[in-house]
C-alpha cells in the first residue's frame, strides 16, 4: 500500500504543477497515469508542437514544457505509478481514500485530485477492414516524432486543425511529398491555416484532393497503395510511404465516470467559487477534466486551479494546522 497526502490522477502539465504547489505546503503527492511517461497529451499526442499561452514563454514546445515542469518538482520527490489506470476508489473507515489501478496497485490518501485532462483518448479511425495490420508502421493517427517521416511521401486525411497543421508542417519540413485528402471542399480549421494550405497548393507544396476519401489500403513492396474514392464514385490509387488519417481523438472519462461524481458532458462538475471540489468531499477535479460556468480549457487555467485546490487540500490533510501563505521569493524552494 502506497501512502501519500494527495493522489493525483493524471500526470499531464496540470497534474505536475499540482505537485509543485502542494510541495510548497509540505504535502506529498503520488501521481497515477495510464501513459508510460509523464506529460499527458503534451508528451503523447503533440510533443513537438509549440504552445503559445504559457506565461513568460512566447513559444515553448510541449515536450519542453513537460521537461521544465519535471525539473520544477524535483525537490518534492513525488511518486509515480505510470502505465496504469485508476480503476476503483473507496473511502476507508479512517476517512482516507484507497485507489486501486488496473494492475492492482493500491494508493491511500486523504485527498484525491483528478487532473486527467480530457480523459482517455482514442483515435477516430476510418472504417477500413484491414487497417489494423498497417498501424504503427505505415498508418499513424498521432504524430509523435516528425523526423520519422523524413524524405517520405505522405498522405494526410482530414479537414480540421490537426490535419492542416501537420500538412503545413510537413510541407515545410522533413517530407518529400505531401498530399491532403478531404471529403469536402470546406475545412474546419483556422482561417489562416486554410489560406496557407490553399497557397501551398497553388505553389505545388501540397497536393489537395478534395471531395474524396480513402476507401481501401494495400501493401505495395515497401510502400502502401491507397484507394481514393471521390463523391462521384470515381476511383483512383495513390502510392505513398505513410498515411496519416487525422480525424481527431475521442476523449472518454474512463472508470472515473463510475465513482459517483457529478458528470456533465463527459466532464466533472466542480465548485469554482471556492476550491474546485466535486460533489464528493475530499475529491477535487482540476484542468480540462472539470467543468463550471465560464470554464476555459487552457493549461494556464489548470495551473491556477491547482494553486487554489491545494490550499483546500492542506486543510483536509492537516485540519488542526493553520496555513500561512508564503511567497517563494522569500522562502525559496529547496528549504522546504
Amino acid at each position: 500500500m502506497i501512502k501519500t497526502d494527495i493522489i493525483i490522477i493524471g500526470a499531464g502539465p496540470v497534474g505536475l504543477f499540482t505537485v509543485f504547489e502542494a510541495g510548497l505546503l509540505k504535502l506529498k503527492c503520488h501521481l497515477i497515469d495510464a501513459l508510460p511517461q509523464p506529460g499527458g497529451q503534451c508528451a503523447e499526442i503533440y510533443p513537438k508542437k509549440p504552445i503559445y499561452d504559457i506565461p513568460g514563454y512566447p513559444s515553448i514546445l510541449a515536450s519542453e514544457l513537460v521537461d521544465k515542469l519535471m525539473k520544477q518538482i524535483e525537490p518534492f520527490n513525488p511518486g509515480f505509478t505510470l502505465g496504469e489506470t485508476a480503476q476503483t476508489i473507496k473511502k476507508n473507515s479512517d476517512g482516507d481514500f484507497i485507489i486501486k489501478t488496473t494492475q492492482g496497485t493500491s494508493i491511500k490518501a486523504p485527498v484525491v485530485a483528478i487532473a486527467g485532462g480530457l480523459g482517455v483518448f482514442t483515435p477516430r479511425k476510418p472504417n477500413i477492414s484491414n487497417l489494423e495490420s498497417f498501424e504503427d508502421d505505415k498508418v499513424f493517427y498521432i504524430v509523435k516524432e516528425p523526423s520519422l517521416f523524413k524524405d517520405k511521401e505522405i498522405v494526410i486525411s482530414g479537414g480540421g486543425d490537426s490535419a492542416l497543421d501537420w500538412a503545413l508542417f510537413f510541407a515545410e519540413n522533413y517530407a518529400s511529398d505531401v498530399k491532403l485528402i478531404h471529403r469536402s471542399d470546406n475545412f474546419r480549421a483556422h482561417n489562416d491555416s486554410v489560406q496557407r494550405a490553399l497557397d501551398y497548393s497553388k505553389q505545388g507544396k501540397i497536393k489537395m484532393i478534395l471531395n474524396s476519401q480513402v476507401s481501401g489500403i494495400s501493401k505495395n513492396e515497401n510502400k502502401i497503395t491507397l484507394d481514393v474514392q471521390s463523391k462521384n464514385n470515381d476511383l483512383s490509387k495513390i502510392n505513398c510511404d505513410n498515411w496519416l488519417p487525422l480525424f481527431g481523438l475521442t476523449p472518454k472519462i474512463g472508470p472515473i465516470g463510475d465513482w459517483g461524481l457529478e458528470i456533465q458532458k463527459n466532464a466533472i462538475k466542480v465548485d469554482n467559487a471556492t476550491d474546485y471540489s466535486t460533489n464528493i468531499d475530499g475529491i477535487y477535479a482540476i484542468g480540462d477534466v472539470n467543468t463550471y460556468p465560464g470554464k476555459l480549457k487552457l493549461i494556464l487555467c489548470g495551473f491556477h486551479e491547482a494553486a487554489i485546490m491545494v490550499q483546500s487540500a492542506f486543510k483536509k490533510v492537516y485540519p488542526n494546522k493553520n496555513n500561512v501563505l508564503k511567497y517563494t521569493t522569500v522562502t525559496g524552494i529547496k528549504g522546504f
